[in-house]
């Protein structure tokens, strides 16, 4: 099979051997891979990819059609279209992935949506819900709106019932991401518009001050992206004041069972409002495999609204 392959801090397409199924797992035929922050990272050597995950081929999120299934495999069958969460090696034109990590797309989802839907809703969901524990009519703030994680949170936000208020770097993209249901607002402007019950940290450690200041009583802090920034000094009496709390979190290196538990509660929570069209996932941009280092130069660039996809067919946008 054909893959992106992490080179000598480049990343090119070259042959690797096919996988093979194991035990419970299918082997998919992945149509499309969205790319997230952390192949950027794991391109540049500082996010190496979890035991028992390729370590020379990126991508965290596939979706695709199930070719075969490994001894005692189930759930699915061959030619059900799927899409999941690895901890490496989805920017192939194979995948083998854990049934129980598999989930079914929604028929209303095309490849490039399905392809950058996994990562960035269930990244979402579990920051916002099982760990922020966000509740209707609680106030939500989202840094870093306009990307994929942030568009995901500000729609599960919004059908939540929360007040949303995101912040976006780029004047142009401001518009466009209210529309998914947020309050938008400059990134300097954040502090004077709280207080905020959630803030959900997606660029890093410089507002991490900012963050404590306008936060709520019994606020909630979510660290899930450190793109700006992995150090900061915490004013810790602040934080006991305001009986705050701050969390990090990452889905790459959880075992399967805790994988398999977030895919469940999305497949629950997430899909059927998929399905609806109620919410969506916004392609900023498609990539055939050929041109993969052309999707991540488009995606280190910036100024994008929603996701970058690596497409296994057709050129796209």
């Amino acid at each position: 099979m054909r893959a992106a392959t992490v080179r000598d801090g480049k990343v090119v397409v070259e042959e690797h051997p096919d996988p093979t199924p194991g035990a419970g797992e299918c082997l998919v035929r992945v149509m499309a891979a969205g790319l997230n922050g952390a192949d950027i990272l794991q391109v540049a050597g500082r996010y190496p990819a979890p035991s028992g995950s390729p370590k020379l081929i990126p991508g965290m999120e596939i979706a695709g059609e199930v070719l075969s299934r490994g001894r005692g495999a189930k759930r699915f069958a061959r030619g059900e279209r799927v899409m999941a969460i690895v901890g490496g090696g989805g920017q192939a034109e194979l995948a083998v992935v854990h049934e129980r990590q598999l989930m079914p797309v929604p028929d209303n989802l095309g490849w490039a949506e399905a392809g950058g839907c996994p990562e960035v809703f269930a990244t979402a969901y579990d920051a916002l819900f099982t760990q922020g524990e966000l509740t209707m009519g609680e106030r939500l703030l989202v840094h870093g709106g306009a990307g994929g994680v942030g568009t995901a949170a500000i729609q599960l936000g919004r059908h939540a019932g929360a007040q949303v208020t995101a912040t976006v770097r780029n004047p142009k993209l401001r518009d466009e991401v209210a529309r998914f249901g947020a309050t938008v607002i400059a990134p300097e402007d954040f502090v004077a518009r709280g207080p905020y019950d959630v803030i959900l940290e997606l660029v890093g450690a410089e507002n991490l001050k900012g963050n404590l200041e306008s936060l709520a009583t019994e606020g909630r802090i979510a660290v899930i992206g450190v793109g700006a920034g992995a150090k900061a000094p915490i004013n810790l009496l602040v934080l006991m004041a305001k009986r705050g709390r701050i969390h990090g979190s990452m889905l790459r290196g959880r075992p399967l069972e805790e994988k398999a538990e977030v895919a469940r509660l999305v497949e629950r929570h997430v899909l059927p409002q998929l399905g609806a069209g109620t919410i969506q996932v916004p392609v900023a941009a498609t990539f055939p495999l050929d041109r993969v280092a052309d999707a991540y130069a488009r995606f280190a660039n910036g100024g994008k609204l929603g996701k970058i996809v690596v497409t296994m067919d057709e050129p796209g946008d």
